[in-house]
């Protein structure tokens, strides 16, 4: 009434239509946003609890056996078509909408790390498993707890809304994202060559994850190379070992790797070219040694490197190899290189033209001016062999409090790390709206 009144006051007749058509039209919503913000407020609380129970009961990569029969059941209990087993301990869902148009793919994994929690939430994980042969906390480290009970949330609601679907929607829950033991082989890569992308066959996939140094209510993204290429490595060093009193006996493999680790800065400070792109070369664990008194006979040493383009991978891997072995042979010792030693993720690209179409529904679920356009990070993600088969989009949650500062929060795969739990409705809207926005751009797109 009021803008009514104005209008009459101020304008003429024609702006005064204009100007109430164009307010009427902001005001609305399609009729699918609407019950996807309603549906998203009504299970908000149970994708909260769902997201608590995963975390207590946190399960390493290809060993999520309780997570994925809770989620088949939760799945099948909507009328999915449901397949499970797939890539070790993966979960499928189908959902065929009422309406033809095109196959929509979302991902969530599943997997937690060999971390121990020191969190105070009543929610903390106690659990303790065998990894790499050795006795771990296990904690969810790094939000796929989070990704998991949104996907289900999003199942149920799109479930709900299978008449106005025009397509169809694959919920992929992934088994084995954070990378595996030696000599297992599973995650997205494994998915793929099970064929999760082929029957029906996918046209798009979207995926999401929480940061907990952005916070809640924002959803970030960056097209093109979201994410660098990762590859990790094992060096062995191999020196003589005596006792810890007659060092001039030894060839000291302890020694000769601190040399090799300080030497490995130079890779990125010397011979990368960060005017084009950043790379990282990361020792994360040494091990060489049992005792004061005793010089190890070997050391070994395992981290990770990342990077943008396939010419700066090459070039990181020569100068890894190079540089171990020639430090080792100085000081008498030698060096095994492997690399990559049991996993490598290609760079997560976002298919420029879908990101650019895509934007309106991540603005839709979390506002416009939520929405954030980022640097790409050196993270890295086996979402990427998804997105080498189809177009993908993959985005970012925020997950810090509101009211702290986000630079402050406790860094992914740390043992305090924590996301708040008002962040997953602005994921499951994202979702929600992504598939139907995707539908109706791609409706004539029908598969025989």
């Amino acid at each position: 009434m009021f803008t009514i009144i104005c209008l009459h006051m101020k304008y003429p007749l024609f702006i005064a239509v204009i100007l109430l058509c164009v307010e009427f039209a902001t005001a609305q919503k399609s009729s699918y946003q609407i019950q996807i913000n309603a549906s998203a407020d009504k299970i908000e609380q149970k994708v909260i609890n769902w997201r608590h129970d995963f975390h207590q009961n946190p399960e390493l990569g290809n060993r999520e056996t309780r997570t994925s029969a809770i989620i088949a059941n939760h799945l099948k209990s909507f009328g999915l078509e449901v397949k499970t087993g797939v890539a070790v301990t993966g979960v499928v869902g189908i959902l065929k909408g009422d309406q033809a148009g095109p196959v929509v793919a979302l991902r969530a994994d599943m997997d937690a790390l060999p971390v121990t929690e020191i969190t105070n939430v009543p929610f903390a994980s106690k659990v303790k498993a065998i990894y790499n042969g050795q006795e771990t906390g296990v904690m969810h480290a790094c939000g796929h707890d989070a990704h998991v009970a949104i996907l289900m949330g999003v199942a149920e609601i799109l479930a709900g809304m299978k008449k106005e679907l025009k397509g169809t929607v694959v919920f992929i829950f992934q088994p084995a994202e954070e990378g595996l033991p030696k000599g297992e082989e599973g995650g997205a890569e494994r998915m793929v060559k099970e064929g999760v992308l082929d029957n029906p066959r996918v046209d798009v996939i979207f995926g999401l994850h929480m940061n907990a140094q952005t916070e809640v209510g924002k959803l970030s993204y960056h097209p093109a190379g979201a994410m660098a290429g990762a590859s990790d490595l094992k060096i062995t060093v191999k020196g003589k070992p005596s006792h810890g009193a007659t060092p001039w006996y030894a060839v000291d493999p302890i020694v000769v790797a601190a040399q090799i680790v300080n030497n490995l800065q130079t890779i990125v400070s010397r011979n990368v070219n960060l005017t084009e792109n950043p790379a990282v070369v990361t020792i994360g664990s040494i091990h060489g040694g049992n005792r004061v008194n005793i010089i190890s006979e070997q050391v070994e040493m395992l981290g990770t490197v990342r990077a943008f383009s396939n010419s700066d991978e090459t070039l990181i891997f020569s100068r890894v190899k190079q540089i171990a072995e020639k430090t080792a042979e100085a000081a008498g010792a030698t060096a095994l290189v492997e690399i990559p030693y049991s996993s490598h993720y290609p760079v997560t690209f976002n298919n420029v033209e879908l990101t650019s179409a895509m934007l309106p529904s991540l603005q839709k679920a979390a506002g416009a001016g939520n929405v954030e356009l980022v640097p790409a990070k050196t993270w890295a993600e086996d979402f990427s062999f998804f997105t080498q088969k189809i177009p993908g989009l993959y985005f970012f949650i925020g997950g810090s409090p509101k009211g702290n500062d986000p630079k402050t929060s406790a860094p992914h795969h740390t043992s305090n790390f924590f996301i708040d739990d008002s962040a997953f409705k602005t994921g499951v809207k994202a979702f929600c709206n992504l598939v139907f926005d995707y539908m109706e751009l791609n409706k004539k797109r029908v598969k025989s």
